[in-house]
């Protein structure tokens, strides 16, 4: 541990190894693809269940959606953005979390809408 910042947060610093393999990680291996999905599956399989169920399905997952944006929200004005690379690629990340949640939300209104 570096340091305790405010409210208890702990900040870590890497060692020289750790950022050597962090760098060998980010430079030399490809990401795994998750090429599955349990959210899709269970869409995939809606059809065994009433319309009404399938539809309480799809606004759970927009339930779902809706807090994992507005808790990404508020940790995006929690944090003391500065220019530093952290906060940079940090933005970036939250920026396509918010984005996911954004569009997973939307989608599931619209599955919801074609459900008769």
């Amino acid at each position: 541990m570096a340091a305790e910042g405010p409210r208890d947060r702990k900040e870590y610093a890497l060692t020289d190894e750790g950022l050597a393999d962090l760098r060998h990680w980010l430079t030399e291996t490809r990401p795994q693809r998750n090429t599955r999905s349990e959210i899709l599956l269970r869409v995939f399989l809606l059809g065994v269940l009433t319309p009404e169920q399938a539809r309480d399905y799809l606004t759970e997952l927009i339930e779902l959606s809706d807090q994992g944006y507005q808790s990404l929200r508020r940790l995006e004005e929690s944090v003391d953005w500065d220019d530093n690379s952290l906060s940079v690629y940090g933005r970036i990340a939250l920026e396509y979390g918010l984005r996911f949640n954004a569009m997973r939300s939307e989608w599931a209104e619209w599955a919801a809408d074609q459900i008769t």
